[in-house]
């Protein structure tokens, strides 16, 4: 049932790109409402089925929450940012990264990796290459990018270890209720700040708003919060780089854009990193620490 889940999850994120760039509105915008809607849409029935849930919440579990809503927020600012100032190929790029920050997060926490685990991560990240491309450029805009493309990608890693935390406590309902509510607060915030529009927009617009809260935000983020419960942030962060190819076949498909060449090597490498971990997770770890991928 896993591999069920993890297959509509990657569907689900690597449907975001494509959605967003061909809904017309500022990104920090779309990230504003995908968030705001997704938690009204989780919440609704979580707060009727589990509304005794929400009074047993410990004030650990609302710092946990608000910790991974600042990441994931200051996540789409940074990664938002970097593709208007850099190439979007090093900033997806540098974003997805975000492996690599969870193994030395882990091991700042004290947590070791086998060998295995650093080969698989590096054959992942080199398809992210062969996919993506080595475009950077030396200027100070594009560096500034670079810049926040890498904090993107730590964000995002921050975010995924959080919401593992957060699964130990909280149902996913509860826990992408609070999550997205306070990330959609916090995108507000940013968006009176940088004075970007949030209504005003025509149908199509929003029709591409709902889109990418139903797809990629109800079926991309909350399954893979569901997921956090028996599946280790390592695994979960490499299974979203399954992103890029899956966007660019996406985009290939529904917006005639032209497919980049090593996007099925890309795919194979990163594939193959992705067994290496998880093989190399899995013989890692003692048999009570397991997570079952």
């Amino acid at each position: 049932m896993n591999y069920l889940l993890v297959g509509l999850a990657v569907l689900g994120v690597a449907a975001s790109g494509p959605i967003m760039a061909a809904t017309a509105a500022p990104a920090l915008a779309i990230a504003f409402w995908r968030n705001a809607l997704g938690a009204a849409i989780m919440g609704t029935p979580t707060v009727l089925r589990q509304r005794q849930q929400f009074r047993q919440l410990t004030r650990q579990d609302y710092l946990v929450s608000t910790l991974g809503a600042a990441a994931l927020a200051l996540h789409f600012a940074s990664f938002i940012t970097a593709l208007q100032l850099t190439s979007v190929a090093a900033a997806t790029a540098l974003v997805c990264l975000q492996s690599a920050w969870i193994v030395l997060f882990q091991l700042i926490r004290g947590i070791r990796q086998i060998p295995a685990i650093f080969c698989g991560l590096l054959l992942a990240l080199i398809g992210v290459v062969v996919i993506t491309g080595l475009d950077f450029s030396t200027s100070a805009q594009a560096l500034t990018g670079d810049l926040l493309g890498v904090a993107g990608g730590a964000l995002a890693g921050i975010y995924t270890m959080v919401g593992a935390k957060a699964r130990e406590t909280m149902t996913t309902g509860v826990y992408t209720t609070l999550c997205y509510g306070i990330c959609a607060l916090f995108l507000l915030i940013l968006a009176l700040i940088f004075s970007v529009p949030l209504i005003g927009f025509g149908t199509w617009v929003w029709l591409g708003i709902i889109a990418v809260t139903l797809v990629a935000q109800i079926m991309g983020h909350s399954i893979i919060n569901y997921l956090l419960a028996s599946m280790s942030p390592l695994v979960i962060s490499m299974l979203i780089l399954l992103e890029i190819p899956g966007a660019a076949l996406l985009a290939a498909v529904f917006l005639n854009e032209r497919l980049p060449s090593g996007t099925y090597a890309g795919l194979l490498l990163i594939l193959a990193g992705l067994a290496v971990v998880i093989l190399g997770q899995s013989r890692g770890l003692p048999r009570s620490q397991r997570r079952s991928p």
